[in-house]
């Protein structure tokens, strides 16, 4: 038996730092979304983990095969999978395909993470609860138990705190993604907020509540304390938005960057859009939102 289950990017719709915790970390709201962008990631039985990599590019465009399979997320979560199971003896040959650019902001690391523990549970008979697999994750990444969840979601915490909510209403979007981007940039980011950038999380749980009601996000709902400070952090994303308010877009910084989303009107042709872009030296995605139930599902092939 094979399992096969998809790592979809994500969004998010709001990203609010609110200050630094006591263990080091920063508190944070967010609202996060996935997309329809994905990796894949499909497990089948072996007689130890092994992992096979697949498509054009890796961590902030290094070769896929040049990071060592011991700090590939998705390789970390199959062992700590592993460990949790008691089963030393439990293996299993793990095919990641990306998709999702590297180091864009757009979790795809975490996401491979999250899948591996879902089609790992799955392969392994383990049937863990979803809380106790989130649990696992967070020991991976913050964003590791949003992706377990998947949809439409508020994050507290350091973003490992997640509180399901409804699926939006689908939306498009164009995803502008830099072709250089620094690598292990999220701690020199964090690192560069003034208290001056810090806020309650208000933003954050007032859309989360709207959303409950049945409200989709709108443009003027989304915001991101990095945006402060990406000019002087990241001037590729400071180049892509300005690529897109050239063409007429609003840009959005997704995550901490360096990756834009622009969202796009149900009767906006795209492709002119993402022609002008590419030729600006982007690369360009058009994505829409993803339901939970999509982002998670888990498929059994022969």
């Amino acid at each position: 038996m094979k399992v096969s289950t998809l790592a979809p990017a994500k969004i998010n719709w709001t990203l609010e730092v609110l200050g630094r915790r006591p263990d080091g970390y920063h508190e944070v709201r967010t609202v996060l979304q996935t997309v329809d962008l994905c990796d894949r990631v499909r497990v089948s039985p072996a007689a130890d983990l092994e992992l096979v990599l697949a498509g054009p590019i890796g961590q902030a465009g290094a070769p896929l095969n040049a990071m060592p399979s011991s700090e590939n997320l998705a390789y970390r979560a199959a062992a700590l999978l592993r460990d949790r199971a008691g089963g030393r003896s439990l293996g299993a040959r793990i095919e990641l395909e990306k998709a999702i650019p590297a180091g864009a902001g757009l979790g795809g690391g975490s996401s491979d993470a999250a899948a591996t523990l879902r089609a790992l549970d799955r392969l392994w008979g383990l049937s863990l609860p979803p809380a106790e697999l989130a649990r696992l994750g967070a020991r991976l990444g913050a964003d590791v138990p949003f992706f377990l969840f998947g949809g439409t979601a508020l994050g507290r915490g350091r973003g490992d705190e997640v509180t399901p909510l409804a699926d939006v209403a689908s939306r498009r979007f164009l995803l502008v993604v830099p072709r250089r981007r620094p690598a292990r940039k999220t701690a020199a980011m964090y690192a560069h907020l003034r208290p001056e950038h810090f806020s309650g999380g208000e933003a954050s749980e007032r859309l989360a509540a709207a959303i409950s009601r049945g409200v989709a996000p709108s443009e003027d709902d989304i915001l991101n304390t990095f945006e402060v400070i990406v000019a002087e952090m990241l001037p590729e994303a400071a180049a892509a938005a300005e690529r897109c308010q050239g063409l007429g877009l609003r840009p959005h910084l997704a995550g901490s960057g360096p990756a834009q989303f622009v969202l796009l009107p149900p009767d906006v042709e795209s492709a002119p859009l993402r022609e002008a872009a590419a030729a600006a030296g982007f690369d360009v995605f058009e994505a829409v939102t993803m339901a939970a139930s999509a982002a998670t599902a888990v498929v059994e092939e022969p």
